[in-house]
């Protein structure tokens, strides 16, 4: 059986609508494996709720702007929903369903009391201003405000938002309860009650998966990253220090690659005061998509969904592909990956670390109490590798890729909770 999802506007094939097609299959593979009755598989791929808002944005020149918001709870059978706002201009209702269905199983196989939710503005947000910015996050808080809190929804950032973006969100609920309230967004800076170890969680994720499905020491990994931004180049300088060999990054900008290394800390500079890779003089330039056919032991896609497809995939020559990213693989490119050798480390696994910490900063907050980076640091790695010897182990079992065993795992935590909670009424 193939899960349906209704709609009432005929489908549009946007990158969005293939990420929530891909997000689709999966859940529909994992459902076939586990035998789900066609009732639950549906309940599993329909949304809890789906909210879509229209976001005014007055601009520094006194002119009017209305962009699309979107805010989706996929489940909270587990707990309550958990999720990143992304701003970006091709964010659409689609995607950001996508990305609510992974997080639900990305939270359910990793262990943590959370059901998967997300959100997005329709904009770019480097057209905007500081203000214009803070504007639009409160006015865009303002309209999901009924959705979101500490015990219902707790949002974090995610592609073109940052720790300043939560900040201006925690005092926009704070300001409408009356009190402060930490808790309703983890991302947060500090001095606000953020984590430590909150701001590399994601990239710190990807390397100990990363190094957990290499099985041999680190030195000598050869190692190329697309999407040198937020995850990516965190992900390169974690890889580094263990010892692998970055050979090759990529951004929107450009791309550049060194078969002897790259120095990553000087390239993170040079991104840092250029604005992106493109440039770099201690590199050689290169496209886009050479990258992904260099002959490397690992690949990490981590910038946006649906990068590797059946167009380039048996291009591939990565021995391991590790998903920074949320859906850069498509279900076609999976088989054949899958066909040619190539492990690939699935995203609700690989890029976990992120929505880990996030959790711990939710526990602090609750509790009123911090932790130090080295007890975070110790929380992360265990939960990540437990999640990652469990799906090993799986896979090897029942003959499934990782990504397969993965999903078996997280929809049967989802499936179960939905069958001992029952249905009300």
């Amino acid at each position: 059986m193939s899960i349906m999802v209704p709609s009432t506007t005929p489908a549009l094939i946007t990158p969005g609508r293939q990420a929530l097609d891909s997000a689709l299959h999966q859940l529909d593979q994992a459902a076939a494996h586990l035998g789900l009755d066609n009732g639950l598989r549906t309940m599993l791929a329909t949304p809890r709720r789906s909210l879509t808002v229209s976001v005014p944005v007055r601009r520094e020149d006194g002119s009017l702007d209305v962009v699309q918001g979107f805010r989706v709870q996929h489940n909270v059978s587990r707990g309550p929903a958990k999720g990143g706002i992304r701003f970006h201009p091709a964010t659409d209702i689609h995607e950001v369903t996508a990305l609510a269905m992974w997080m639900t199983w990305k939270c359910a196989l990793v262990g943590i009391p959370y059901g998967g939710a997300k959100g997005g503005v329709a904009v770019d947000p480097t057209g905007l201003t500081t203000r214009e910015l803070e504007r639009l996050t409160r006015r865009y808080v303002n309209e999901i405000l009924p959705l979101i809190g500490p015990e219902k929804d707790i949002p974090a950032p995610d592609v073109g938002t940052d720790e300043q973006t939560m900040a201006w969100i925690m005092d926009t609920y704070s300001v409408n309860a009356g009190y402060s309230v930490p808790g309703v967004v983890t991302g947060k800076p500090m001095t606000l009650g953020g984590s430590l170890g909150r701001g590399g969680a994601t990239s710190r994720g990807v390397q100990i998966a990363a190094l957990a499905a290499l099985g041999r020491p680190p030195e000598g990994v050869t190692v190329a990253v697309q999407g040198f931004g937020k995850v990516g180049a965190l992900a390169a300088q974690y890889l580094a220090d263990a010892g692998c060999k970055v050979v090759a990054v990529s951004d929107i900008t450009g791309a550049v690659h060194d078969g002897r290394g790259l120095d990553v800390a000087a390239l993170r500079a040079w991104v840092a005061e250029s604005g992106g890779v493109r440039g770099y003089a201690q590199a050689d330039a290169m496209a886009h998509d050479d990258l992904f056919e260099l002959d490397v032991d690992v690949l990490v896609p981590a910038a946006l969904e649906g990068v590797i497809t059946e167009a380039n995939a048996s291009r591939v020559r990565a021995r391991l592909v590790v998903e920074g990213a949320n859906g850069p693989t498509t279900p076609e490119a999976d088989e054949i990956l899958a066909a040619n050798g190539t492990t690939v480390v699935p995203d609700i696994l690989a890029n976990a670390g992120g929505v880990i910490v996030s959790y711990l900063e939710w526990v602090q907050n609750l509790q009123a109490c911090s932790w130090s980076s080295g007890e975070i640091e110790l929380k992360l790695r265990e939960l990540m590798l437990n999640a990652f010897d469990e799906v090993k182990a799986l896979a090897a079992e029942r003959g499934l890729t990782l990504r397969q065993a993965a999903h078996v795992i997280g929809v049967s935590r989802v499936a179960e909770a939905h069958r001992m909670r029952g249905l009300y009424p």
